[in-house]
């Protein structure tokens, strides 16, 4: 392990939990790149091991009170995520449990201390099993439907009391094994979230908050067009959303800045009969086929196809528009994430996390964080 992580790894484990994570988002900021297989297996050489410090490998399932695995072919998919870690001994692996399909269970499992007790043995159970760095809860959203999921008014402060229960378990265990473990959640951009979550108590049991500072606007939730990720607000934007207005919803709210993670997408979103008026941009639009378009698919092909690039200077944001097809997409891009990249340095946040690796098979975005975070923390810390 090189020398400034060595120091960084033990300063983390003579520090408590809060202390910890400051010094090392300190020695270099997070990139976390969510990796989300579906039910494919993962190929050799298809995941970078140097563009990171963390993968969150999503999604586990919760069945019976307990963390299992998603798919069957997680297993295998685990296994060569992990072997990652010999390429890159910075690197660390958590399992992300929940998300936006699978957060069914939460409000059951955090309920009662018995029913938090079950679930976090099968939590330790699991990292071990399968040799992960940690655990990142997905809940979408304390006492909130989410997808249509059963929730309970008490959700935020049982999501509370779940948090720290396995902080607890996680400093014991890692007090047994010097191995540090991580512990991380995925947080809704929005005041909705805000209100139903104690965040200035689940700060103090998380390493990171992965702030999902993206979908603001999306076709078939939101009748016109609109920047779903843009970096700041656009004065026209009839919704007054951007990540900047979250991250200070968030530290307003008792989130220290470093251990903030800027979420940014790796995709894109599309709406279909849209008018010519400002190229698209907060135009009604409807829902159309493949909305959700991979950056690859964005950069490989709408681009040669009648799609013209445009720059909202305002909100730091590019969008397309084909006035031939009558389309309009909202997307990340090189020149955005830069941006964005800046910005984390310049607010002191912790880093950022992207959704998700395979929407960018060319790598253009990954370095691009790579070329802003990781390259000026030094080349010393990597090990090629």
């Amino acid at each position: 392990m090189p020398r400034i992580r060595c120091f960084a790894f033990a300063l983390a484990l003579a520090l408590p939990a809060g202390c910890a994570a400051a010094a090392l988002a300190q020695q270099m900021p997070v990139v976390c790149g969510y990796i989300f297989p579906r039910s494919a297996l993962l190929q050799p050489g298809q995941i970078d091991a140097h563009s990171m410090t963390r993968i969150n490998y999503a999604f586990a399932n919760v069945n019976g009170g307990r963390m299992i695995l998603g798919v069957p072919e997680d297993a295998q998919n685990l296994a060569q995520v992990t072997a990652l870690r010999r390429q890159n001994p910075s690197l660390t692996v958590l399992i992300s449990v929940g998300g936006w399909l699978w957060s069914t269970h939460f409000s059951d499992i955090s309920l009662t201390p018995q029913s938090r007790a079950i679930f976090i043995q099968s939590v330790m159970d699991f990292l071990k099993l399968y040799d992960l760095d940690g655990l990142d809860v997905d809940w979408e959203y304390p006492g909130m439907a989410g997808s249509g999921h059963p929730f309970r008014k008490e959700d935020g402060r049982n999501f509370t009391a779940l948090l720290k229960e396995l902080r607890e378990r996680f400093d014991r265990e890692t007090a047994k094994t010097h191995k540090r473990l991580y512990l991380t959640i995925a947080a809704g951009a929005s005041d909705e979230f805000l209100e139903h979550t104690e965040m200035a108590k689940v700060q103090r049991y998380v390493d990171t908050v992965n702030l999902m500072t993206y979908d603001y606007y999306e076709a078939g939730s939101d009748a016109s067009t609109g920047h779903h990720a843009p970096l700041f607000q656009n004065p026209a934007d009839p919704k007054k959303v951007s990540a900047d207005e979250s991250v200070k919803a968030f530290e307003k709210a008792g989130v220290p800045a470093g251990k903030i993670l800027l979420g940014v997408p790796f995709y894109g979103r599309m709406w279909g009969e849209v008018q010519t008026r400002n190229h698209g941009l907060f135009q009604p639009g409807k829902l159309v086929p493949n909305a959700y378009t991979p950056y690859s698919l964005i950069e490989g092909s709408l681009l040669r196809q009648g799609f013209t690039r445009y720059w909202d200077g305002a909100a730091a944001a590019p969008y397309l528009y084909s006035e031939s097809k009558r389309q309009f997409v909202s997307y990340e891009d090189p020149e955005s994430l830069a941006r964005k990249c800046k910005y984390v340095v310049t607010q002191k946040l912790g880093g950022v996390m992207f959704w998700e690796y395979s929407g960018d098979s060319s790598g253009k975005l990954l370095g691009v964080i790579d070329a802003a975070l990781i390259k000026p923390a030094g080349e010393g810390t990597r090990k090629k």
